[in-house]
């Protein structure tokens, strides 16, 4: 999992590669750091605000964040004399040039540690004497994130079937005997298993929107995930079969059926998948439907999400 051997404030880790400060956390790592510069710093922000054309002012656009960037500036390196090469070089092939973001997982405090799915982008470390001590500094390690928000490590999952109805009153059987009263101790009337609401419940404990992964399983027809309390509707004009598997990737804006693109079937009353996240700081409540008359019980719902932090 990401994040594995952040035990403490003061690490770093980065795929199988830790950093850290100075006996950070009661571990010591040949790569030091001060400051990671960017992390705690509010992205850059590109505004969709217009002029006014004949009056003061302007009309309030939306405010989109941009790419973040983290920078280790300076680090540090430190090994036996007779090591330094081999440091430098796990150093080396643990920041390769990748075209895929990966975990970037960092704790500064008690607060525990945040990730954010980043690509390194620049690496530098200036080559002096000190390095036949086994000593070397001034270097950097940079990062960009194309999603700017980071994240809670652990991810929170909710379950749900579509709606059913509750059995009702045991009047026995085969043969009726009266109602159930409970044995061998009177407990009351047993009213059947409860029936399913076709509801989740999604807290998101941080300040910034997060972008769920939405699940659901057949057989069901015209399925739909709407956000309580708004309009935002996700729906499509799909029969799935109880082997089917519809995936919806809300932040890549994605809709997959056996890996095969169906966007395409997304209903009038859909919104484009990018709209469909989780409110900041509350909990919210997501609504799985469908069209069919009898809905199916073993049809289901899975939504995947992380807290999202700016």
């Amino acid at each position: 999992m990401a994040g594995e051997l952040v035990t403490g404030p003061g690490l770093i880790q980065w795929g199988t590669l830790l950093l850290g400060r100075s006996q950070a956390a009661g571990v010591v790592t040949p790569y030091r750091w001060k400051t990671p510069k960017g992390w705690e710093t509010m992205p850059g922000l590109d505004s969709g605000t217009v002029k006014r054309a004949q009056q003061y002012g302007a009309w309030p656009g939306r405010l989109l964040a941009q790419p973040r960037t983290i920078t280790l500036d300076p680090l540090t390196v430190r090994a036996p004399a007779g090591q330094m090469g081999a440091v430098i070089a796990a150093l080396e092939a643990a920041l390769p040039v990748s075209q895929d973001e990966q975990p970037l997982v960092i704790q500064l405090d008690e607060r525990g540690p945040l990730l954010v799915w980043a690509r390194v982008v620049r690496f530098d470390l200036p080559v002096s004497s000190s390095w036949q001590l086994g000593y070397a500094e001034g270097g950097a390690i940079q990062w960009e994130a194309t999603d700017p928000r980071r994240y809670q490590l652990a991810e929170q999952v909710a379950l749900t079937g579509l709606p059913q109805q509750e059995v009702g009153l045991s009047w026995g059987s085969p043969v009726e005997t009266g109602l159930d009263w409970g044995s061998p101790v009177e407990t009351g009337l047993a009213w059947g298993a409860p029936g399913s609401t076709g509801d989740m419940t999604c807290t998101n404990a941080g300040p910034a929107e997060t972008h769920p992964t939405i699940t659901i399983t057949g057989p069901c027809t015209t399925p739909s995930v709407a956000l309580a309390g708004t309009s935002t509707v996700l729906e499509y004009g799909l029969a799935l079969a109880a082997t089917d598997q519809l995936v919806i990737d809300c932040w890549n804006g994605t809709v997959l059926l056996g890996g095969q693109d169906r966007a395409t079937f997304a209903t009038a009353r859909s919104v484009p998948e990018e709209l469909m996240a989780i409110p900041p700081g509350a909990t919210s409540t997501l609504s799985f439907r469908s069209a069919d008359a009898v809905p199916d019980p073993a049809a289901s719902c899975t939504v995947r999400w992380r807290s999202a932090y700016w």
